[in-house]
């Protein structure tokens, strides 16, 4: 027989206490609620998804969490680099179109999420550990779950958690688009990445620890690779490509990661020195779409709603973004405003969404490489790229966010023709950022 909580309801609760769970609560917490999260995992627990954009830290500052995040002695990362055969293209975020911070972090995840849980501890949000949401229920005049505290052992019965409204940060888990059938096929095609943690060793000149390196395989131009230095000496490395390609026949991780890098020259230089000292790991199947992002008491946060692709690092700023968007719209409900969820929520959120969307499918059809590393592009539009690389792609003051497919179109097509022939004249770059609809 379940056990209840109607004696002690939640206002909130949070299913998850990553990134997105974690400055939802402490939004709404700062503003006077009560938030629970439920996470089902023990943390500090490992994530990838370690370089930060740099749109990120203003949700970190208005979630009242920076100066634990700067003490906390991440790896400063200013921007973003891009390696393919002899070409090499760098993005500095301080040289962005974009209003907001300039400089970001990478992370190690388990003590970043670590920090930003404690931090919304420390206001006052009440986090369960190691619990986790079996069942929901939205059809009655308030929602329930069904939670079970996982350390209580298997036998042990879920308890009943009512509340006001439910927000699902639950990442990977997408605990209420399963439970609520929510799930849809994406337009993205399967990828998989396989992944490790290593001493890196590099002591390349030309390596800048404060940018993330992405370097294309030079004969499989679809298969790239994350080399995100902390600030300990060690390194995230991981490759990804078509699913048929990168897992390998014989289940030897560690094995066909290192293959691909040792056929990957930039990276067998840089990394030349290295110790492979932690084992590889895998994941496959990771973009994901919903049929909704919000219902009657609840709103999905994140990769619980929404993940597109690891290369240009926009899951964390998404999940954010998302966490900032729904926690104003759930504060102005619970004061008493009708709030229209869709008009102030999710079509706000997928303008973003669907702009990261646009360059990571010219990245893997090849348009935006083009862009990346022309070399002759006028400051002003490599400007208005970096932004987007920050994660600013909600600011749509910048051409190449509001109107993302065709600008982006038009430039890599000048950028095209400068690769074939010769540097374009600055009339046909501008052409590309000027050029009315």
């Amino acid at each position: 027989m379940q056990q209840s909580d109607m004696q002690d309801p939640h206002e909130i609760v949070v299913i998850g206490a990553g990134p997105a769970g974690a400055i939802a609560a402490a939004l709404l917490q700062r503003r006077g609620h009560q938030v629970t999260i439920f996470e089902r995992q023990r943390f500090p627990r490992f994530s990838i998804g370690e370089s930060l954009l740099a749109h990120c830290l203003e949700f970190v500052e208005e979630a009242g969490m920076m100066d634990a995040v700067r003490a906390a002695g991440f790896q400063q990362k200013n921007g973003a680099a891009f390696a393919w055969g002899d070409r090499y293209s760098a993005f500095d975020f301080r040289e962005k179109f974009s209003p907001g911070p300039g400089m970001t972090f990478q992370v190690l995840r388990s003590r970043f999420d670590q920090v930003l849980a404690d931090e919304a501890a420390r206001q006052g949000v009440r986090i369960h550990y190691e619990h986790e949401v079996v069942a929901a229920d939205f059809d009655g005049p308030r929602p329930w779950l069904q939670v079970r505290d996982l350390k209580a052992g298997a036998d042990a019965a879920p308890r009943r958690v009512d509340t006001r409204f439910v927000l699902d940060a639950s990442g990977y888990g997408r605990v209420l688009a399963r439970l609520l059938d929510l799930e849809r096929p994406t337009s993205l095609p399967p990828r998989r990445a396989i992944f490790t943690h290593i001493e890196d060793h590099i002591d390349a000149a030309d390596f800048d620890r404060q940018k993330i390196l992405i370097s294309v395989h030079p004969e499989h131009e679809d298969v790239w690779f994350w080399t995100i230095p902390f600030s300990n000496g060690r390194c995230s490395l991981g490759v990804v490509g078509a699913e048929e390609k990168i897992q390998p026949a014989d289940g030897d991780l560690m094995g066909a990661l290192r293959r691909w890098v040792e056929g990957t020259p930039n990276l067998r230089r840089i990394l030349a020195r290295a110790a492979w000292d932690t084992p590889a790991n895998t994941i496959g199947g990771y973009s994901a779409s919903v049929r909704s992002l919000h219902g009657q008491g609840w709103a999905l946060l994140g990769n619980a709603a929404e993940f597109l692709d690891p290369v240009f690092s926009s899951g964390v700023t998404i999940a954010m973004h998302s966490a900032k968007l729904a926690a104003e719209c759930l504060h102005r409900q619970l004061g008493g405003e009708t709030v229209d969820w869709e008009a102030a929520f999710a079509t706000p959120l997928m303008r973003g969404v669907q702009c990261f969307r646009t360059y990571v499918q010219g990245w893997y059809d090849g348009s935006f490489r083009d862009v990346v590393f022309y070399e002759q592009a006028q400051p002003q539009i490599r400007a208005m790229i970096s932004s987007i690389l920050a994660g600013y792609a909600w600011d749509e003051a910048n051409p190449f966010v509001a109107e993302h497919e065709r600008r982006l179109r038009m430039l890599a097509e000048v950028c095209r023709g400068g690769f074939r022939d010769r540097p374009l004249s600055d009339k046909a770059m501008g052409q590309a950022t000027t050029e009315p609809a």
